[in-house]
């Protein structure tokens, strides 16, 4: 699902303009929850909020889940990354300024396992500012693995359905920095029958999920750090 000035977030294609073998980057020590959502993690007391930890090939960042924001967004984040859905997937789609896209399995099998499992949409309760994260879709409940990361405030993509349902607390540095030169030329297609094969031998520079688990919860919630000041790009 591409995008001209279509946004393709997901399996979806969307009017709006929308390997390394290991770790070679740092973990982003530094606090860096976005600006727009800092206020907003502040003020939120979410009982069942948790963490999600990504390792990847350029370093660590963390997602921190709020329930009460998407549901079933959230329900579904948690069972794919505790089932082992998202180890190993590819950054498959980068768009600068825009977005980061992940989430078809690099095994076609256990892809196609998913692929039908769609959930009902979420009422739109938070914006997709910079660093929200939001599952991808190709049209009303059409919700099943796919999710994208915002570089910049893309709060136009609200109106059109997609219902954060986290938003990156650390390491917004790291997802800044996968690599992006491929955009999204990948074929999805491709990816779902033939996995990360096709993208070796394709896009061997391509960054990844090297494994993402739950870390945290809401008894342990430590709360925004300091916001992030860099990125921020009003034009779509």
């Amino acid at each position: 699902m591409q995008v001209g000035t279509a946004v393709a977030v997901g399996t979806l294609s969307v009017a709006v303009g929308l390997a390394c073998a290991g770790c070679s980057g740092k973990q982003d020590t530094g606090a860096n929850v976005p600006v727009e959502y800092a206020e907003a993690l502040a003020d939120d007391e979410d009982p069942d909020t948790f963490q999600v930890k990504f390792e990847t090939s350029k370093g660590e960042f963390i997602v921190e889940v709020h329930p009460s924001w998407a549901p079933k967004g959230a329900a579904r984040f948690r069972e794919l990354v505790e089932s082992g859905f998202y180890d190993d997937c590819r950054f498959f789609r980068v768009v600068p300024d825009f977005v980061v896209q992940f989430g078809i399995n690099g095994d076609p099998q256990v892809q196609a396992k998913w692929r039908d499992k769609t959930i009902e949409d979420d009422p739109v309760r938070r914006p997709n500012k910079r660093g929200a994260v939001t599952f991808a879709t190709s049209g009303p409940n059409s919700r099943t693995t796919q999710i994208f990361i915002n570089l910049k405030d893309n709060s136009h993509l609200d109106e059109m359905g997609f219902a954060p349902f986290g938003v990156v607390v650390s390491g917004m540095s790291v997802v800044d920095s996968i690599e992006s030169k491929y955009r999204q030329i990948a074929d999805q297609g491709r990816i779902q029958m033939e996995g990360n094969a096709y993208l070796t031998a394709n896009f061997p520079d391509m960054d990844y999920v090297i494994r993402a688990t739950v870390v945290d919860d809401s008894s342990k919630k430590t709360g925004p750090t300091p916001p992030d000041s860099g990125g921020q790009d009003d034009s779509p």
